[in-house]
């Protein structure tokens, strides 16, 4: 059931027959239609030429060779494209020329996969069904939907299968065996993260299946992935790594074939055996980890399935006690090479390398200190935390455990919280040392110090009294006091307040 088309696709539409042309609604956004998700970009496929489409639309433009003309919208630029039938594809990325047909037949017949070769054409030219401001729901029989291919019927059964001939589609362009890889996991919508405490393990179901044919022909033609432009690669490879079955995405890539052009230094975990601390070999454990990793951030999902990726090269002896001593430093060179290989972002990769090179940091509630904690919040940087802590409980739910967040690391939370808060000290005060040295001619000193601890004492039981003038006239006061007094008179207050602050920052992670 078709629920909402926008009113500017319909007029595109309208416009266009109107003069004379054919015109549909084409592709992806007729897919989503279809599934009741909106749609994030809208096409319209006709077979006037583009020099015809801008005279009809003189605001659009023109900037391709591939017969699309985008007209500015409500909704965004809508791409109109002409008919078209694409020739032989030599660099398995784009097609040596680009002709114009003269059929929707011979349009669709060029697209990927069947649930993206629907075409749908509004049939009601009626007022009423371009009178909505946002958008419409076309009534029966106002639209039809044309399925050369069997779409309706595959995305009834959530099926990816290619249009056609598998083989020669992905011959045409390599990345489609990517984007089948992609749809299997993420159509249908998007997916919230859910957190849990206990670990997930793979889902044996994706939101859609890749028919077997269209599988055995990415399996062949995997090795044609190597032609196409490392940033499409990493474009649908975060599209994957984003979804709530990215741990699925990543597996189906290695199953296909099609990892090994991506990532080869994942591939050297498989099958590889650690120690007595793992029940998982190297690649297992790295998919359950960026399975149960916590965050939807980009970065931390990479750094998750990446934590681990120079086990295979710093693993020393077999069996229970092998050891991978400094895998987290070697394995942040590594990451760095992947990610700058498939052309991340500098941002991107300085923080995924940090988190990668940190994974391993030592906690002991017994052993480790304020001092400890508050050099690895130096050397990562307190805003990197959070994120690191994500890492590490996917980590820990990849390896099996039962537990997320065990003691130990609510207690480590519990530390970053207290030495990240602001400390009671003079600094809050709306006065300092230089006015009261001005203000009272008092030289530096033991008094001088005594007195700002006083003025501090008191702030902290009335906030309302931090201003300059009333800490000023407080202070005259106590000049006249004995250093000894001043000093007995600040210290029970402040111990007082740290107190009271660390049993609410102790009450907040459930520690002791």
């Amino acid at each position: 059931m078709i629920s909402k088309i926008p009113k500017p696709i319909i007029e595109i539409i309208q416009k266009l027959e109107a003069a004379g042309f054919e015109a549909y609604v084409v592709g992806g956004c007729v897919r989503d239609l279809m599934m009741d998700v909106e749609p994030k970009d809208w096409d319209v496929t006709t077979n006037a030429k583009p020099e015809e489409v801008m005279k009809i639309f003189p605001d659009s433009f023109y900037e391709n060779q591939f017969g699309t003309v985008g007209i500015k919208s409500e909704v965004g630029v809508v791409e109109v494209t002409t008919y078209r039938i694409e020739s032989k594809y030599s660099d398995k990325r784009r097609p040596d020329k680009v002709e114009f047909a003269k059929t929707l037949k011979e349009d669709l017949s060029r697209r990927d996969f069947t649930i993206n070769a629907l075409a749908l054409r509004i049939t009601n030219k009626s007022p009423a069904l371009s009178s909505a401001s946002s958008a419409d729901s076309p009534e029966p029989g106002s639209y039809k939907i044309i399925d050369l291919y069997g779409g309706q019927k595959d995305l009834k059964n959530k099926i990816i299968r290619a249009v056609g001939n598998p083989n020669e589609r992905f011959d045409e362009d390599a990345l489609r065996m990517m984007r089948a890889v992609r749809f299997a996991v993420t159509l249908g919508g998007d997916v919230k993260i859910k957190r849990t405490d206990g670990p997930r393990k793979l889902s044996k179901k994706m939101p859609f299946e890749i028919e077997e044919e269209t599988k055995k022909a990415i399996v062949k033609n995997a090795k044609n992935l190597k032609f196409i432009a490392l940033e499409r690669i990493q474009d649908e490879l975060n599209k994957i790594m984003i979804s709530d079955f990215a741990a699925e995405g990543i597996e189906l890539l290695r199953e296909l074939k099609l990892l090994q052009y991506i990532i080869p230094e994942l591939e050297k975990g498989y099958g590889v055996g650690q120690n007595r601390h793992h029940i998982y070999t190297i690649y297992e454990h790295s998919i359950l980890a960026l399975k149960n990793c916590p965050s939807s951030k980009l970065e931390v999902r990479l750094a998750t399935l990446f934590h681990d990726i120079a086990k295979p090269e710093t693993k020393r002896g077999e069996g229970a006690f092998s050891t991978f001593y400094n895998h987290d430093h070697v394995g942040a060179r590594v990451v760095e090479k992947i990610l700058k290989r498939l052309k991340y972002s500098t941002d991107v990769i300085k923080k995924v390398r940090l988190l990668v090179d940190n994974h391993m940091f030592y906690y002991n509630v017994e052993e480790v200190g304020a001092s400890s904690v508050r050099r690895l919040v130096r050397k990562v940087g307190l805003e990197n935390i959070d994120d690191l802590i994500d890492v590490r409980v996917g980590d820990r739910l990849g390896s099996g455990v039962p537990k997320a967040v065990p003691y130990k690391l609510r207690h480590f939370k519990y530390m970053v919280d207290k030495i990240s808060s602001d400390p009671l000290s003079v600094k809050m005060l709306k006065i300092d040392g230089n006015d009261l040295m001005k203000g009272l001619k008092l030289k530096a000193g033991p008094m001088l110090g005594a007195i700002l601890d006083v003025l501090l004492s008191e702030v902290i039981e009335n906030p309302e009294e931090n201003k300059k003038e009333i800490l000023l006239k407080r202070a005259k006061e106590l000049c006249k006091i004995d250093l000894s007094n001043l000093r007995e008179m600040a210290k029970e207050k402040i111990e007082e307040k740290k107190e009271e602050d660390d049993e609410e920052i102790k009450a907040k992670y459930y520690v002791k």
